[in-house]
């Protein structure tokens, strides 16, 4: 099943895309995070009055929004796949079995990064430096705490697109004394942006996948492959994810992770985005999310600037 969030006639929804158009689902459920809470049960629930619906929404009429809007918590991976951490130079580390040596690097990104298909991403006055990054996501379904790998499937309930746009400098280091750890919190600071987490166009439910780590993934800008990959390629698979962040906190329904990257960034050459630019991050099943990057700022912030 494949769900999102949209806007009809300006008013805000959720439903399920199906062949025959987009069916309104909040008749039924207060949002679509009651559909995916204790999944599979309301999913069931959710079929039933699919299958009764006569009234089809035509999807060309309606303004895709990110399927969840306000997720409790928003995680993200660093370096989760071999070739990524390779072309970043080492810089991340990487020994020459990871899974079994090594545990994931998460971080935590604000709210307000949630953008929308097809919606512009704006560029932030603190950075002259804006990356992509293709992610698989996992939406969660149940709540996990403390679980094992083999468990964490039963809490996802699904998939989307993530694009973890990254600013790859900041221009308030300008005039800055030197401190430890300033070049992680830089990196850091890149990843909390407005606007800088598109997300969708759909979520697909859990029970559509044969296997979520054989899924082909692409990046285009302006029509120009720059990432090509397999989910496969992860080196923390899934449900080792979920597992190991479960441990650390607990997961709720409608919380997203990012799973992380791989190779292809503009990072690794220098080839950053422009003004303009057209991304589009394709995930084998689930689709292609679409944004465009907005105008860069004239003025920039630069505090310490002398």
């Amino acid at each position: 099943m494949k769900l999102i969030t949209f806007k009809n006639n300006n008013v805000c929804s959720f439903g399920a895309l199906t062949e025959k158009g987009i069916i309104d689902l909040s008749g039924g459920f207060e949002s679509i995070i009651e559909i995916i809470t204790n999944y599979p049960q309301n999913l069931e629930k959710a079929k039933t009055l699919i299958n009764k619906s006569s009234i089809f929404i035509n999807p060309s009429s309606v303004e895709l929004l990110a399927p969840i809007l306000k997720p409790g918590k928003i995680l993200a991976l660093a370096g989760n796949y071999a070739k990524h951490i390779i072309e970043a130079g080492l810089k991340l580390g990487l020994t020459a079995s990871p899974r079994q040596t090594t545990v994931p690097r998460p971080f935590i990104k604000p709210a307000t990064v949630i953008n929308h298909p097809n919606a512009i991403i704006p560029w932030p006055s603190y950075s002259r430096e804006i990356d992509y990054e293709l992610e698989l996501a996992i939406v969660i379904g149940k709540t996990a705490k403390c679980v094992s790998p083999q468990d964490a499937k039963n809490c996802i309930a699904g998939y989307t697109i993530a694009n973890d746009v990254s600013a790859r400098s900041v221009t308030f280091k300008q005039g800055r004394e030197k401190r430890p750890w300033d070049e992680f919190y830089d990196w850091l600071n890149g990843k909390w942006a407005d606007g800088f987490l598109p997300l969708g166009p759909c979520i697909v439910t859990a029970d559509e996948f044969a296997d979520p780590q054989n899924l082909q993934m692409t990046l285009k800008v302006n029509g120009e492959i720059r990432q090509n990959a397999n989910t496969s390629d992860m080196i923390y698979n899934v449900y080792d994810i979920v597992s190991f962040l479960s441990n650390m906190m607990t997961l709720e329904p409608g919380d997203i992770i990012a799973t992380g990257t791989p190779e292809g960034v503009g990072m690794a050459t220098s080839n950053y985005l422009n003004a303009g630019d057209k991304i589009e991050c394709y995930i084998e099943k689930i689709g292609t999310l679409t944004n465009t990057l907005g105008s860069k700022p004239e003025n920039f912030y630069e505090p310490l600037a002398k």
